[in-house]
């Protein structure tokens, strides 16, 4: 009878001692959540908790930091940009067309000796035939020296006045309607800032457009001549010995 009551003391003394030790843990899960911990700290105890403090508020939107976003805001974007890219090429052009003031022409004959609705593009006996049409070369050179004074073959329309027209150099080209044919031409490699005409001016037979110079792709001083009768090449020398006056 000892011993079997001796057994029951023991295990009633470590029972007791076990739930001496497992009450305050229990005490201290069971405590209610401080309302001053972090989200961290919460999620390290129980990863699937989701705690939101009660003043919380919705930060404002910004919507002037927003970019368009409906078809029609980016339409109106897109039209925007390229009015904008319109308007800078359109500033290049009329930089690059207007007529020049660094050329002195004191000295040089604003219109061409002669009449007739054609003339010579440099005075008679003021210049050497170079070669002509061949190959991929369009027009006629006529070697003359630097500053020889350019003048218009016919009357008409300028349609490029420029001081850096691809390999023409600085050139002009002059659109015309002769004895009813469309015809256009063209005089390259000239002096830089010797263009006294502009896109878009009228000009009459025999005026001062420029200056012989050597521009662009060019190895000498000339003038590159070039005539287009409806729409088709013409040899030039040819073209103004049949009809300039």
């Amino acid at each position: 009878m000892v011993k079997p009551m001796r057994s029951i003391a023991i295990f009633g003394a470590v029972g007791a001692l076990v739930a001496a030790v497992a009450l305050p843990a229990y005490a201290a899960s069971s405590t209610p959540v401080n309302a001053a911990a972090t989200l961290q700290q919460l999620a390290t105890n129980d990863a699937q908790s989701l705690v939101v403090a009660s003043e919380a508020t919705a930060a404002p939107l910004e919507r002037g930091t927003f970019s368009a976003t409906t078809p029609e805001e980016i339409e109106k974007k897109k039209a925007e940009a390229a009015a904008a890219a319109r308007a800078k090429a359109a500033a290049a052009a009329a930089a690059s067309a207007s007529t020049s003031t660094t050329f002195n022409t004191a000295g040089y004959a604003l219109v061409a000796p002669g009449d007739g609705a054609v003339r010579y593009p440099l005075p008679r006996g003021s210049y050497t035939q170079g070669r002509t049409i061949s190959g991929g070369h369009d027009g006629a050179d006529m070697l003359a020296p630097a500053g020889t004074p350019i003048y218009a073959a016919a009357a008409g329309v300028v349609r490029v006045s420029s001081e850096s027209h691809y390999g023409y150099g600085v050139a002009v080209v002059i659109d015309h309607v002769i004895a009813g044919q469309r015809v256009s031409t063209t005089y390259a490699h000239m002096t830089y800032g010797s263009r006294q005409v502009q896109a878009g001016q009228t000009v009459a037979a025999g005026q001062l457009i420029g200056a012989v110079g050597s521009t662009g792709r060019s190895t000498a001083n000339h003038l590159h001549f070039e005539v287009w009768v409806n729409g088709g090449k013409a040899e030039p020398y040819a073209w103004l010995r049949a009809n300039a006056g």
